[in-house]
């Protein structure tokens, strides 16, 4: 799935540490964003009653997915169009190839969608001859950085008006002021001739509704429209988990996952894809293709512990509260999917607990991310659950695993212990200055580095009690 960083994790958070333009660009962002669904909760009565709805629909569509893909099938080849189950990120590849190809496709037009990222899609498209032009703003600028996402909801959330003035402005070969009417009048009218020429539009699928084999895209900007209505060649490319049974369940999962994103009531565009178009219809693609995507979420099904990872509707709101996040953004995670859901997925997707599991580390275990979860996905439950797998595989440094196993060994007695506390005392005289170790060698400058530790008291609680009560 992602490329792996060649900095370890540390380095890259250090790195993101020191730009402070994408620091506050970030913090403006998510600090609007959560503001927003703050104020959209108070707004929908019952507001824990819809998340517990939303969270019970989602664990029944993944307990019982074989039947709702198998159904989703079905209901999709009814109505004249092909689907294509791809196992591995390569063969998702491979089949969409084949289709562009097959249609002499020379121009795709692509509307956001993170498991297009997610399987790499634009440079296998690209090294076969083919124009790919991202349509969604935020994409179509980073595509022009040549950046991935540093956001699920808002892809260029890392990026200032000045930042993308730039970008727009060398491919404008002029001046474009940093205001947004003039970026979005030159991406208007640069993208819109981009639609009209295109001969495959491909989308991703916020959800598919197994009944009626339609599938939905949530969009603030029309792009996914465009792109689903107007070339005559349309594959939709979906996680194998995003389905629902009913447009019911639709509809309860689409009034929570505008209001945890954005703060929206619902998205300025929700439109509805039902296959081919048929004789009598004006607009929509002759062809439909829709491509569900495992590469590794067989893995998470498999998992009763984390199977639960899926249920998630990608709304960012975890990204919006998390305090490491904030400070770091997207791209030091150096995965697609970056934020606390990210450091749950990922290392199920890439099957690297070694490498991927570290991010479990990138978060405080605060909760906020739980608190948030439009359908209850405990979180921080699971970054913890994904440490702990990481040290019953034996990912762990050896220096940690040694000095575990001296804690184990002096802890388990009282008489090490309080033999341990007392050294802990002594030792330590030289380092405090006015009750708190200021600075230290390694590995306690990693704590130093950054606060203060307090210094360990004179007296046990235990002295203290024996002296004052025995």
């Amino acid at each position: 799935m992602s490329h792996k960083p060649n900095l370890h994790l540390r380095d890259r958070a250090r790195k993101a540490i020191k730009d402070e333009p994408m620091r506050k660009a970030v913090q403006k962002a998510v600090d609007r964003l959560s503001g927003n669904r703050e104020k959209a909760q108070t707004e929908l009565p019952n507001w824990d009653d819809w998340r517990e709805q939303g969270k019970r629909i989602r664990k029944h569509t993944v307990d019982h997915l074989d039947y709702y893909l198998g159904q989703l099938s079905e209901s999709v080849r009814n109505k004249g169009g092909h689907i294509h189950f791809a196992q591995t990120a390569e063969e998702a590849r491979r089949v969409i190839i084949d289709i562009c190809k097959k249609n002499n496709g020379k121009l795709v037009a692509k509307s956001k969608s993170m498991v297009t990222e997610e399987i790499h899609l634009n440079p296998a498209l690209e090294k076969e001859g083919m124009e790919v032009i991202e349509t969604d703003l935020a994409e179509y600028i980073l595509q022009l950085a040549g950046e991935t996402p540093s956001h699920i909801i808002v892809p260029a959330i890392h990026k200032n008006r000045y930042q993308i003035a730039e970008l727009f402005s060398k491919v404008a070969g002029k001046t474009i002021e940093p205001d947004t009417p003039a970026l979005t009048a030159f991406a208007r009218q640069t993208l819109r001739q981009k639609f009209m020429q295109a001969d495959i539009g491909i989308t991703g699928c916020n959800f598919a509704i197994a009944d009626t084999g339609a599938i939905s895209l949530v969009t603030n900007e029309g792009n996914a429209r465009l792109t689903a209505s107007l070339p005559k060649v349309l594959i939709s490319v979906m996680g194998m988990e995003r389905v629902l049974p009913t447009f019911d369940d639709l509809e309860v999962i689409l009034s929570l996952l505008p209001r945890h994103a954005t703060g929206q009531k619902l998205t300025s565009y929700i439109s509805v894809v039902n296959a081919p178009r048929k004789v009598n219809e004006k607009d929509g693609a002759e062809e439909f293709h829709l491509v569900i995507v495992d590469n590794g979420r067989s893995r998470l099904l498999a998992d009763e512990e984390f199977r639960q990872a899926l249920h998630c509707t990608r709304c960012g709101a975890c990204f919006n509260v998390c305090p490491v996040y904030r400070q770091i953004g997207g791209h030091a995670y150096g995965s697609v999917y970056g934020g606390p859901i990210g450091a749950v997925i990922t290392p199920f997707l890439e099957d690297d607990f070694d490498f991927w599991g570290e991010l479990s580390y990138a978060t405080t275990l605060c909760a906020a991310c739980s608190s948030v979860c439009s359908v209850k996905i405990p979180l921080h439950d699971l970054l913890i659950k994904i440490r702990r797998k990481r040290i019953e595989l034996g990912f762990t440094h050896p220096l940690e695993r040694v000095g575990f196993n001296m804690w184990r060994r002096f802890f388990k007695f009282p008489g090490r212990y309080k033999f341990a506390m007392k050294m802990a005392s002594i030792g330590q005289i030289p380092l405090v200055k006015d009750g708190y170790i200021r600075s230290g060698p390694p590995p306690l400058s990693g704590w130093t580095d950054s606060r203060y530790l307090p210094a360990a008291a004179k007296k046990t609680f235990r002295e203290i009690w024996q002296e004052k009560y025995e």
